[in-house]
């Protein structure tokens, strides 16, 4: 018994005197203001190093690095060092008695530290710690964020331990009120979620970013990057996420804002809000970004909204860094001069000759990203086209993805002077079962392009073209006939544009949409949206559908997506059963919630309800007010070239329109030297049918002093014949009147038109606008004219025209084929024969 305390009280007093040395190393480690000094203790106290001493070890080596900025930082001297191996074996050895939440410290720490993530130890952590969670080990938010981040920066996407974590965030999601821990493990486990519980995540993310003021920016960065994972476009996340940005305007660098505009690309959002903030913050520091890294990155950024000078110097800079820039810097420059239309020779020729040293390094869908920049900007380098032909060919033989070979071919047809080799066509048969309707279409595509330009010379050309495009119509008939949810449906159908699509699928499609329109849900009425407005049908089931569920829904829509509903509606000139009702309820859906647009939005806004004939006070005395219309200039500065021009367009629009049909509101009409200088710059020749009406016209009214061509309205509206009756439906001369008389050359711009205008007709005199119009005018399914001609007719009329409108399908039928029957037709119209 003696012996046994003796024993016991030796290992006790043993026990103590190593917990007491212990804590001092602990403290000592913790202390370590630099790695050696880590290292240093690491191998004088090998022996009596615990897993404890091990994981704190290895996490201040990371601390100590993060204090560093990046560019000073040694991860390559940490990992490399003798006692840092040590470590590592130490870990590994005792991995099974560290606590749960030091081995997510540990791997957190080797990876920040670079250690790769198939590395040993790192296996090794990961297997242990998936282990104790498969046990019910619960481990604190903070610490299952942690992890999961490590498992995504292992790649680890669509790993089953990936799928764990995600099913303690669903059992947890209530619980989680940090923004930081959510937004990390949203970002983590985006890849294995179900709708479900990926909208779930989303009314969280909105929730913790509405309770929060003071949301760091890049929690905001990562909610974005979710959504970009997911391929969602959700706007009011999106704004919500752009607030946070602007209020931290003065803290983000460039390497921030080139990730933000990024994703805002891939999500479809725009802010010329933090386009204007962007551009001030980065033209003050322009002269700090001299690496090809962050000049890259200003280049992408500043570039397509910068003033004449600034993108002077950033070409010139450009050029200068070229030799330095790594092959994806290559692909963000050229992509970035593609979006500013800049097609600077030096600098195109400079960017070409370094891509041949990365041309080899790009994977496929790389390569084809380069193709479409290099011919989009006309690049002649007799070179490099030879050699992007072959790497592209190469890709395409050993390639096994659909949307990959759909997509090389695709390009394979932009490539000047290609001749096609009978393996091309027979790939595209290979995996045309398998393709989505994009993909069919691609093919297709390439195929009457190759066709149409007699690139297809070899031995049976006609009857293997002829086999392939029967193929793709079938397969795409299939792949519509198969679908049952609308929903992937119309995700499907994003992407699809072309001539193929139109004459084969189109009615099809629209038949399909038709089967399934009681799927139509308030979720998707706008894709639904988008799809007709780009197929240019109307269709009335669908669209009362839309107007229907739009109006039971309405406070479930965003007044964003309101606006293209509306789009759509007045874009094809169709009113929907109980057409007051859901023209209001948008109205005041959007009337209430003009802060969520931003000032271009507005404008375009206001010109879509002004073509369907509404005019809300609250926005028209918006838009046109000083302060507005001084914003909007400077957002302007910042927006694309081609949706400034369109702005400026349907600002015009709706200017004339308030002034013809709202003199109330008494707004001047303010865009005379904008449309002088719009028609001085269209360089506008009078067409040969034009021609060819105008003599029939002299013929049937007894000469040209009876009638002008191309004639300018008061308000800038460009007629195609203009003729006067009097009352008993005589022609009156120009020439009587004192108006002048345009040749045929085309449309001349006189500074007369408002007092032309103002001239008094003889009593019972009637000026005829006579229009002829083309397919444009009409959606493509009907003869019902589309909402643009039917205002043109509207206000031609309040200006005093009588107006006569001539459909393409009536003019050009088999009846109006000879010239007398022509004659005739125009006769009874002008003269209004029945």
């Amino acid at each position: 018994m003696l012996c046994l305390r003796q024993v016991y009280l030796f290992t006790l007093r043993h026990y103590q005197a190593r917990t007491l040395s212990s804590d001092l190393l602990l403290s000592q480690i913790n202390s370590c203001t630099h790695e050696d000094e880590v290292f240093s203790l690491v191998g004088r106290n090998k022996a009596r190093l615990s897993e404890k001493h091990v994981g704190i070890a290895l996490n201040m080596l990371w601390q100590l690095q993060k204090k560093r900025p990046l560019l000073l930082r040694t991860s390559d001297y940490v990992r490399n060092h003798s006692q840092f191996l040590t470590l590592c074996v130490l870990a590994e050895n005792k991995v099974e008695h560290m606590e749960d939440e030091a081995i997510v410290d540990t791997l957190y720490s080797i990876l920040r530290l670079n250690v790769e993530g198939h590395d040993s130890l790192a296996e090794v952590l990961v297997t242990e710690a998936w282990k104790r969670l498969e046990r019910q080990v619960l481990l604190s938010l903070p610490a299952l964020s942690k992890f999961a981040l490590c498992l995504y920066k292992q790649r680890r996407h669509f790993s089953p331990v990936m799928g764990r974590v995600a099913h303690i965030v669903d059992m947890k999601l209530d619980s989680i009120q940090d923004i930081r821990i959510l937004s990390v493990l949203m970002i983590s486990i985006s890849d294995v979620i179900s709708q479900s519980f990926r909208d779930r995540l989303l009314h969280k993310a909105e929730q913790l970013l509405e309770d929060n003021n003071e949301v760091h920016f890049n929690y905001a960065k990562r909610v974005l990057q979710f959504l970009q994972n997911v391929k969602l476009r959700y706007h009011p996340l999106v704004e919500k996420c752009n607030k946070i940005f602007l209020k931290s305007a003065a803290h983000l660098d460039i390497h921030s804002v080139s990730l933000i505009f990024g994703l805002y690309e891939q999500l479809g959002f725009d802010s010329a809000e933090f386009r204007l903030v962007a551009k001030q913050l980065l033209s003050e520091t322009i002269d700090d970004y001299c690496d090809p890294e962050t000049f890259s990155k200003l280049f992408f950024t500043l570039g397509p909204m910068a003033g004449s000078k600034v993108r002077e110097r950033l070409i010139v800079t450009a050029v200068c860094m070229a030799e330095g820039f790594s092959s994806h810097q290559v692909l963000v420059i050229l992509k970035t001069m593609q979006k500013m239309k800049c097609r600077n020779s030096h600098l195109l020729k400079k960017m070409a000759s370094v891509l041949h040293k990365h041309l080899d390094s790009y994977h496929v869908l790389q390569l084809v990203k380069l193709t479409q920049y290099l011919v989009a900007l006309r690049c002649h380098n007799l070179e490099l086209f030879p050699k992007l032909k072959m790497l592209l060919f190469s890709f395409l033989k050993s390639n096994v993805i659909p949307a990959d070979t759909a997509a090389i071919i695709r390009v394979l047809a932009m490539l000047p002077s290609f001749q096609v080799e009978e393996m091309i066509i027979n790939k595209a048969a290979a995996v045309v079962p398998q393709c989505r309707l994009h993909h069919l279409n691609c093919i297709a595509t390439a195929l009457v392009k190759w066709n149409h330009h007699d690139q297809l010379q070899w031995q049976n050309t006609s009857e293997l073209c002829g086999n392939l495009l029967q193929k793709l119509n079938d397969c795409g008939f299939q792949r519509l006939q198969k679908a049952d949810n609308l929903n992937l449906l119309l995700e499907e159908l994003t992407h699809v544009n072309g001539g193929w699509f139109e004459e084969v699928l189109s009615e099809e499609t629209m038949a399909m949409c038709q089967r399934l329109i009681d799927q139509i849900t308030w979720a998707n009425v706008l894709p639904l949206s988008f799809f007709l407005i780009k197929t240019n049908h109307r269709c009335p089931s669908l669209l009362d559908k839309i107007a229907s569920v739009t109006v039971e829904n309405i406070d479930k829509i965003h007044p964003f997506e309101i606006y293209f509903i509306l789009f759509l509606f007045s874009a094809l000139n169709y009113d929907p059963p109980a057409s007051e009702e859901f023209f209001e309820s948008c109205i005041q859906r959007l009337t209430s919630n003009l802060s969520f647009f931003e000032t271009h939005d507005l404008v375009l806004l206001g010109h879509v309800l002004a073509v369907a004939g509404y005019f809300p006070p609250v926005l028209i005395k918006r838009i046109f007010n000083v302060s507005f219309l001084s914003k909007l200039d400077a957002e302007l500065e910042v927006l694309p070239d081609t949706l400034k021009q369109r702005v400026r367009l349907h600002l015009m629009k709706l200017n004339r329109a308030v002034c013809l049909e709202c003199p109330e509101f008494h707004i001047p009409w303010f865009h005379e030297r904008y449309c002088q200088h719009v028609f001085c710059n269209s360089n506008s020749r009078i067409n040969p049918l034009r021609q060819r009406v105008h003599r029939m016209l002299t013929e049937i009214l007894g000469g040209s002093r009876y009638a002008r061509i191309s004639v300018l309205t008061p308000y800038y509206y460009e007629i195609d014949f203009e003729c006067i009756l009097d009352e008993n439906k005589k022609p009156l001369s120009y020439m009587a009147q004192n108006i002048p008389l345009d040749d045929a050359e085309g449309v001349h711009l006189r500074h007369d038109i408002k007092d032309e205008g103002r001239k008094a007709l003889p009593p019972g005199a009637q000026k005829i606008a006579l229009e002829f119009l083309d397919s444009k005018a009409f959606s493509k399914n009907s003869r019902h004219l589309k909402g643009e001609p039917a205002v043109k007719k509207r206000h031609l009329e309040m200006l005093g025209y009588r107006v006569i409108q001539i459909p393409h399908f009536e003019w050009n039928s088999m009846v109006l084929s000879a010239k007398d029957e022509q004659l005739e037709y125009l006769r009874r119209h002008l003269y209004g024969i029945q």
